[in-house]
């Protein structure tokens, strides 16, 4: 008979492609049956509607999920619906309001697209986990309460017409963490003055895990032993840290965590051996050492 896996035998992430109708919290169970260990987490959360890059954790990469979330740009494909507003933002609720489609061409959007770009306050959907007064917003909005939602500073830093119909656009978004496309959607049928909702999302880009690299959770569960040869390092997380390589002894005594001697023009690093395994992660202590605050096992391979 042979022996089950033991607890956390992957360490690194997963680049999922998420399918339609189901959560990252499902993603989640699914690759924790498929590598037979309990140590696996998302590193950002995709509704049912959306599809595309999601970022899963295993083993000791679950301790990185932090700095994923850190990440500040997100990029999507958003499909929105003119002419009728919904109560989640989405074609997932029901519809509160319908206007006609004033005629549009690329020209006319322009402008209107131009004023969402930038810095700017958005509003998120009633239908949010965010929480106020210690509830999450949907929770009030289930129950049919009203509650002043604040707006939240958001950066939209692209945001392109790739092609319309007479009532459909679609859009390519590269924004902040933080930005809500239904709440995009949403003010962009307000300022054109007919409403709209979003009724498709594919995210693309999340940090430095993109589309082109993703895998098909399909796949996986086709064939379970594709997962090893799909698992991406710990330093998949850590794209856009300053990096330094540390000898056996340095390694041992960030292991132990002890500071090293080392020039830090940084204020943190992401600390590697000369294997390319994780060390630590450190933090300047001084202007000629560095501290660990955050150290990793040996043993990363899956």
């Amino acid at each position: 008979m042979p022996m089950a896996r033991s607890i956390a035998h992957f360490h690194g992430f997963l680049n999922i492609d998420k399918p339609l109708g189901i959560t990252s919290t499902d993603v989640v169970r699914q690759i924790r049956r498929l590598a037979h260990q309990k140590q696996v987490g998302h590193g950002g959360t995709l509704d049912p509607l959306a599809t595309g890059v999601l970022p899963v954790a295993l083993g000791q990469a679950t301790r990185l999920l932090e700095y994923l979330q850190e990440e500040e740009t997100k990029r999507y494909v958003a499909t929105v619906q003119l002419g009728a507003s919904t109560t989640t933002d989405d074609s997932e609720g029901e519809i509160v309001e319908s206007a006609p489609v004033p005629p549009l061409s690329a020209a006319m959007l322009e402008p209107v697209l131009e004023q969402f770009r930038g810095t700017t306050e958005q509003v998120p959907p009633l239908y949010a986990a965010i929480r106020i007064a210690g509830r999450r917003l949907y929770d009030y909005a289930r129950a049919g309460e009203t509650v002043e939602v604040p707006p939240r500073t958001i950066t939209i830093l692209q945001l392109t017409l790739i092609e319309h119909t007479d009532s459909v656009l679609v859009l390519d978004v590269l924004c902040s963490k933080g930005t809500y496309i239904r709440a995009l959607a949403r003010d962009i049928g307000a300022r054109l003055g007919c409403g709209a909702h979003l009724t498709a999302l594919r995210r693309t880009q999340a940090g430095a895990f993109a589309l082109d690299t993703a895998v098909s959770l399909a796949d996986l569960v086709a064939d379970p032993a594709r997962l090893e040869s799909a698992l991406l390092p710990l330093s998949a997380a850590l794209a856009d840290w300053p990096r330094i390589t540390v000898n056996s002894y340095g390694a041992e005594r960030l292991r132990k965590g002890q500071r090293i001697s080392d020039a830090c023009p940084a204020q943190r690093a992401a600390a590697f051996d000369e294997q390319d395994q994780l060390v630590a992660l450190v933090a300047r202590a001084d202007d000629a050492a560095w501290q660990p605050f955050k150290v990793f096992a040996a043993e990363q391979s899956a």
